[in-house]
């Protein structure tokens, strides 16, 4: 029997919603060393899934694109661990490698995170989810080169995973994860934004692409944590993250909250509900739970960024 566990990540921003140079998409983002998906896999003449889990459907499908395309008999999968789809901290995506992950090794099929990925229909969009699973640290993905459709990586068929084009170990520094008690877009919804907001005016872009690699960049590779948080704030006005926040006017004000009780910086992950702030010490956590508490309620934790992708290890029977 084998277990699987992987990292969660933050998904900062989309890039190039403009498409003006024939590439779309691009993305921006950090791997969290928590929360994460855990699960056991052992081999099996069918497929059955146990553990309590919201996921089954996703697993079923992911393990049935792989066994079906290589022929492989069955697996049994336990889930261990795992955190809420649609929160934006990409866990669809993690759940799915995962689920492949167990599978090729168990079988010995020698596929890759990219492999499963396009097998499975993730990574359409961003590339982060992929490259988080595979390598973690601080990630920036090029986008899509031919594609032509603005959509969310679940509406946007089995095209490759974006490639990678910076990745770097991030500081230890302090990210402080909020989770209130409310709900990220998905599904039809999420492809109506992108239809409804998309293409973006090309100035706009323009100015995001200065912001991350003149000033977020830069922070990352010199440590500078207030410029971090500087870039991370202007990330907030600016393309596809506007109009993302624009649709969450809570987590818009829990982000001033943040900025305003000690954040160098702070901002929603992917549609959110999730928001972060870069912080030291644990004022901001206990100033940010109190919030919480008084309003939607939710989840907080000080948490790390992960240096390292998914991990899979040999457990005992029993």
């Amino acid at each position: 029997m084998i277990q699987v566990v992987t990292p969660s990540r933050l998904h900062i921003t989309l890039i190039d919603l403009n498409g003006a140079l024939g590439r779309i998409d691009g993305s921006v983002g950090l791997t969290l060393d928590y929360p994460s998906v855990r699960i056991n896999a052992k081999k099996d003449t069918q497929l059955s899934i146990s553990g309590t889990t919201t996921f089954a459907d996703r697993i079923r499908r992911a393990a049935s694109a792989i066994m079906t395309q290589h022929e492989v008999d069955g697996v049994a999968i336990e889930v261990v661990q795992e955190y809420p789809a649609h929160v934006g901290l990409g866990s669809g995506t993690q759940v799915g490698l995962a689920v492949g992950t167990a599978i090729s090794e168990l079988y010995g099929l020698g596929l890759t995170p990219t492999s499963i990925a396009k097998l499975i229909g993730r990574g359409g969009t961003s590339g982060i989810g992929v490259a988080a699973y595979e390598w973690g640290g601080f990630i920036v993905d090029g986008g899509h080169k031919g594609k032509t459709d603005f959509l969310p990586s679940s509406a946007s068929g089995n095209c490759d995973p974006a490639p990678v084009i910076f990745r770097h170990d991030f500081p230890d520094w302090t990210i402080v994860l909020a989770l209130p008690k409310l709900q990220g877009a998905s599904d039809r919804r999420e492809v109506d934004i992108f239809r409804q907001n998309c293409p973006l005016p090309l100035t706009e872009i323009q100015e995001l692409c200065h912001v991350i690699l003149m000033e977020m960049l830069p922070a990352v590779v010199e440590r500078d944590i207030k410029s971090f948080g500087r870039s991370i704030d202007r990330v907030q006005t600016i393309g596809f993250k506007r109009r993302e926040l624009e649709l969450q006017p809570f987590c818009a004000r829990l982000i001033r909250f943040m900025r305003e009780n000690g954040a160098f910086g702070a901002g929603m992950s992917s549609f959110g509900p999730t928001v972060y702030g870069i912080a030291e010490g644990t004022q901001l956590l206990s100033a940010v739970q109190s919030y919480l508490n008084e309003t939607t309620g939710g989840e907080v934790r000080a948490v790390k960024a992960q240096n390292s992708g998914a991990y899979v290890k040999e457990i005992p029977f029993g």
